[in-house]
């Protein structure tokens, strides 16, 4: 079950409201819906949670990029919200990089045969990648991923936010000053 709420941070304190993310299929989309929620294009903060796995803290100050933290990458990366969330740059790849390769592989047939001579593997031999380490490039790591100053000058230091497990968001909003408004879109 998900969760999802936007805090948007107003002269008088926090509004919050919750949010449908049917229609949010990039983080470009999530970061649109947060901007149309700020006020006087002051900070709005996205909350995500999945009960029990995983939680995510987008925000968005006026047209800057966005600033993403995600409390376990690789629960995050089997749910179609988090997988929003776990962009190109969040994960240190290069972006389209992988797409770019294969095409160029596609373009020239670097598969190591000539133009019309058949493939001579054998059941036996395997196709290695030129990565020894036996790391995936694509591999999600395990636990916390993002920007971890994400709430400090919001009241919530990065040791404080790196030891929330569940319940994350009531302690985020409790450490804001923004428990009973986000309590109420609960």
């Amino acid at each position: 079950m998900y969760f999802a709420a936007l805090l948007a941070r107003t002269e008088d304190g926090w509004e919050a409201s919750d949010t449908e993310l049917d229609d949010v299929e990039t983080l470009s989309d999530l970061t649109d819906l947060a901007r149309e929620a700020s006020v006087d294009e002051d900070t709005v903060l996205v909350f995500i949670e999945q009960e029990d796995a995983w939680f995510g803290v987008i925000r968005v100050d006026g047209e800057e990029d966005p600033r993403i933290y995600i409390s376990d990458a690789s629960a995050a990366a089997r749910s179609s919200y988090g997988e929003i969330l776990l962009t190109d740059e969040l994960l240190g790849r290069e972006p389209e990089a992988e797409d770019s390769i294969a095409a160029l592989e596609e373009l020239v047939g670097l598969d190591g045969t000539e133009d019309g001579e058949p493939d001579h593997t054998t059941d036996n031999q395997t196709d290695h990648d030129d990565n020894d380490d036996g790391l995936d490039a694509d591999a999600v790591p395990t636990g916390p991923l993002g920007d971890t100053g994400i709430l400090s000058d919001l009241g919530l230091p990065e040791k404080e936010l790196l030891m929330l497990r569940t319940d994350a968001l009531v302690e985020i909003a409790d450490a804001l000053g923004a428990a009973e408004v986000l309590e109420t879109v609960r």
